[in-house]
């Protein structure tokens, strides 16, 4: 990406900054400092700390591993949730898309990526011992495959698979109205919502 020169030092290190965020192209990220540099000093400071904020307390559910204001998050917190499934998901963001949908009243499991040799991420970069531990543990029904339906998702299932299948536990997977190679959280709530409800035995 070329390097744009603006006239101020400042606005071109801030504007940098916006830039290193996904999705964020060099226009967006102008657009977006312009509009910090309209709002009070006040507005701007309250951005700053409350990014600092989350930076320095967010946690990791000690439990299901998705992100939580305090040890253990609110949904493992919940005594109404069918704490005898969980489901299985590459990141937070496929938390909050199932939530969406309320189709889904179990628990979660954040593996926190997918098996993926050519990046150099393999089982011992996930959080795969910590769900092993937790089905020898808890009052486990059932585990539901919740992955993306690209590659390292099926991978990632399989090595699954193996690992749990020595447990006597049902073990499903999202129905394929989820497109193949697609990704859940830009998957409409309803399809997600039918995916969950006829899910299917999974079958290695």
């Amino acid at each position: 990406m070329q390097e744009t020169n603006y006239p101020s030092k400042l606005l071109n290190n801030a504007v940098a900054e916006f830039a290193k965020l996904p999705g964020i192209g060099s226009k967006t990220a102008l657009r977006l400092v312009l509009h910090l540099l309209k709002k009070t000093e006040e507005d701007v400071m309250l951005f700053g700390e409350t990014m600092i904020e989350l930076k320095k307390n967010i946690k990791k559910c000690k439990v299901c591993k998705n992100v939580s204001d305090h040890d253990i998050c609110e949904i493992c917190n919940n005594d109404e949730r069918n704490n005898e499934q969980i489901c299985i998901v590459e990141n937070i963001n496929d938390v909050i898309a199932i939530e969406k949908t309320r189709q889904y009243n179990g628990l979660y499991h954040v593996l926190g990526g997918l098996i993926s040799p050519m990046d150099g991420i393999g089982p011992d970069n996930l959080e795969i011992e910590t769900l092993i531990e937790r089905i020898g543990k808890q009052q486990t029904e059932e585990i539901i495959f919740a992955l993306n339906t690209t590659p390292e998702g099926d991978t990632t299932n399989y090595y699954l698979h193996k690992k749990i299948s020595n447990f006597n536990i049902k073990i499903t997977a999202l129905s394929r109205g989820v497109s193949i190679g697609s990704e859940l959280q830009y998957t409409d709530e309803i399809t997600l919502g039918r995916s969950i409800v006829n899910r299917i035995l999974f079958e290695n």
